[in-house]
């Protein structure tokens, strides 16, 4: 161990040697490489934890920079993706540890995996589906997470132990329908919003690798660094009715459950079809994307432009995203402008 290199925060009384020692070892899975997981990755890489592995389906865009930082104007021209831009970042900051960049859409079929060789999950992602797909394997696997979200100014992050606090769908049974909620590209997001949840998540996951649960912040964080207004909502015991830790039924691990994404042959698009059925408020969702986007709206569909691409959304959530065949970029763009 460089004792130099970490001698501020071994002076720290909450970390010490033994502490320090506790980091080098431990092995952390970050979920997503956005904003959230950039920051995560980065403090985590100084701090010393030895092990990152750090998974992201998308590439490093320009709009990216205000906010995710890591990534510098080369990675952007290079479209460089994520993961890999955040690990030879991170090799440069930090030689000593070990960093995996991992290319990939997290989902049903390697969420097991991913997981199976850590000692925790921090959430970086972007969309619920992840998030409950995360808590559905890191219950059932009793591996702990720190749920973490942010956009616009608001902020929100929980820590789950499993068998020991409530989970996630103890707190938010359903996940919310698509396009209910904000997103960065609808809302915006401000960087400081970004640091506070961060810097949360991050406090948290040093707690529970340097073996100090009992300081652990017990409850629902709640952030609006714009309005100055943080809220602690204390958490109860494990719900024993919830679905996912009390009655263990693993939902969103399973293939019935899972979105439908189709490439359309002959004809450069992909579908995509959520696995939970909704209606979209089209007043709504137009309104929210015509902030920053050209929107065509009738009964039936709401039509925008992004990046080459032409998005069609039908009352029932389903989307046709013309100008690609790539499921995986098709996915980013729906997370990006739709949601869940």
């Amino acid at each position: 161990m460089n004792s130099d290199r970490y001698s501020r925060q071994i002076l720290f009384e909450g970390i010490g040697k033994d502490g320090q020692r506790r980091l080098l070892e431990s092995r952390v899975l970050v979920l997503g490489c956005g904003a959230l997981g950039a920051s995560h990755s980065e403090m985590l890489s100084r701090a010393g934890v030895g092990s990152l592995k750090i998974v992201d389906r998308d590439f490093v865009e320009f709009s990216n920079l205000q906010r995710q930082t890591l990534f510098t104007e080369s990675d952007a021209e290079a479209r460089m993706p994520k993961a890999v831009a955040a690990a030879n970042r991170l090799t440069k900051v930090n030689s000593g540890i070990d960093v995996e960049p991992i290319v990939a859409d997290v989902n049903f079929s390697n969420i097991e995996e991913l997981i199976s060789d850590v000692d925790l999950v921090v959430d970086g992602s972007d969309n619920f589906q992840v998030r409950y797909l995360t808590n559905d394997a890191c219950v059932k696997h009793e591996k702990p997470w720190i749920y973490g979200a942010a956009v616009s100014s608001y902020g929100t992050s929980m820590t789950i132990r499993p068998g020991e606090t409530p989970c996630l769908r103890c707190i938010f049974g359903e996940m919310p329908p698509a396009g209910s909620a904000p997103t960065c590209d609808t809302a915006g997001v401000i960087q400081p919003i970004i640091a506070s949840v961060s810097s949360v998540q991050v406090t948290e996951a040093i707690k529970i690798l340097t073996g100090q649960t009992d300081l652990l912040h017990g409850s629902l964080l709640q952030i609006d660094i714009w309005r100055g207004d943080w809220r602690k909502i204390k958490m109860k015991d494990p719900d024993p009715d919830c679905v996912c830790c009390g009655k263990r039924k693993f939902e969103f691990l399973s293939e019935e459950n899972q979105e439908t994404l189709t490439s359309l042959c002959g004809r450069n698009a992909v579908q995509i079809m959520p696995a939970a059925g909704t209606v979209l408020d089209f007043d709504k969702l137009a309104e929210s994307l015509g902030k920053s986007l050209e929107v065509e709206k009738n009964d039936y569909l709401v039509r925008f432009g992004v990046d080459g691409k032409s998005v069609t959304l039908f009352k029932d959530a389903r989307a046709i995203i013309q100008g690609t065949d790539d499921v995986s970029e098709a996915r980013a763009i729906y997370s990006k402008y739709v949601g869940n």
